[in-house]
């Protein structure tokens, strides 16, 4: 990735600091799409690794789920428009249909739920 990663300082605790990587949104869909299919992928996992990727101690969870908000409409509008799955970033991999962020992204739980189906997710 030819990309230059955020990286910012911040208190944590009282004393303490850590660096919090500001990913770009290029950056949250590369994770997204290296998730394996049919598996479900929290997205404190997902933060977790782009952290470590880029050597940081944490991941802004903030950015991340606006990041994911913007690639979930961008997918879901893609496939509605009759784009192949394969050619859009699968935001269903990383949110629990059951989870409030699924009320929040395109499609809705109901469209994450199918699309993990037919990954072969029960």
């Amino acid at each position: 990735m030819s990309e230059i990663p955020t990286i910012k300082p911040r208190h944590k605790g009282r004393n303490g600091m850590q660096a919090m990587l500001i990913p770009s949104q290029e950056m949250v869909a590369q994770q997204i799409r290296s998730a394996p299919e049919g598996i479900l992928t929290d997205v404190g996992v997902l933060r977790r690794y782009l952290a470590a990727q880029y050597g940081a101690d944490a991941c802004c969870p903030v950015t991340v789920q606006r990041h994911l908000r913007a690639i979930a409409e961008q997918s879901f509008g893609a496939l509605e428009k009759g784009e192949p799955v394969s050619t859009v970033t699968p935001y269903w991999r990383m949110v629990d249909p059951a989870s409030l962020l699924a009320k929040r992204l395109a499609g809705g739980p109901t469209f994450i739920r199918e699309r993990l189906a037919a990954e072969g997710r029960e």
